[in-house]
């Protein structure tokens, strides 16, 4: 990625025009072919662009745009379409040139595996006395997330998502009938814990019996001072 600070005028040929009069600016040139025309506003959106595939080049000044102050003069061209932009660069303040390798893309925070986690690691959040026998615990039918047990010794199952909907409480419902016909394990009881939890699915685990966890990320990293709720 090519970084460039200059003292630069803008135009933009093409379905529309467009013209950025001289101002000081950041031009981007990423390593797709993109180039983009940026401020020190508007957050980040650029002024203009142009998206790939296209070509770039360096032409030479004309005596005309020589006597503006013109030292630089770039065509921006669009392989699909007939849009050009021409930055005409007036003076350089910076160039630099930077391997930023592949880029491993965008990974959320904040999903289930993460809550698992961090409720096996703080399962005192489940109340007091409770402890933690295993995450993962598989079943004939699939894992529960946590298996833990409370203060007198039972069982607890416990199904994490990140939005707790009927769907994740019907299927807490499906591993609770299945453990409980195990007598090593029964009785067990569940928590159905997310991080919002819809009305439907607060009325439908109150039917079944199963408690209900809202679970603050930002408080379980330690982020804030907010705190799950158990109901």
């Amino acid at each position: 990625m090519r970084l460039v600070v200059a003292r630069c005028s803008v135009d933009y040929a093409g379905r529309l025009s467009a013209h950025l009069p001289l101002a000081t600016r950041l031009l981007v040139l990423k390593g797709d072919g993109s180039v983009l025309v940026h401020s020190d506003s508007l957050s980040y959106k650029p002024l203009n662009w142009m998206s790939p595939p296209c070509t770039f080049a360096v032409e030479e000044v004309d005596a005309e745009r020589a006597e503006a102050g013109v030292v630089e003069l770039w065509r921006v061209s669009q392989v699909k379409t007939a849009d050009i932009l021409v930055i005409s660069i007036y003076e350089i303040l910076h160039d630099s040139t930077h391997d930023l390798g592949v880029d491993p893309g965008l990974q959320k925070d904040g999903v289930e595996a993460d809550l698992q986690r961090l409720l096996a690691e703080q399962i005192e959040l489940l109340g007091d006395g409770h402890e933690l026998v295993r995450r993962e615990y598989m079943t004939a039918i699939g894992p529960v997330d946590i298996l833990a047990r409370d203060a007198a010794g039972s069982h607890v199952a416990v199904e994490i998502k990140r939005r707790g909907g009927i769907d994740g409480v019907e299927q807490l419902t499906r591993y609770l009938e299945l453990m409980n016909r195990d007598p090593l394990l029964a009785p067990v009881a569940g928590v159905f814990a997310a991080q919002s939890i819809a009305p439907q699915a607060l009325t439908l685990a109150a039917d079944r019996g199963i408690r209900t966890l809202l679970l603050d990320y930002d408080a379980m990293r330690g982020l804030d001072s907010g705190h799950a709720r158990l109901f």
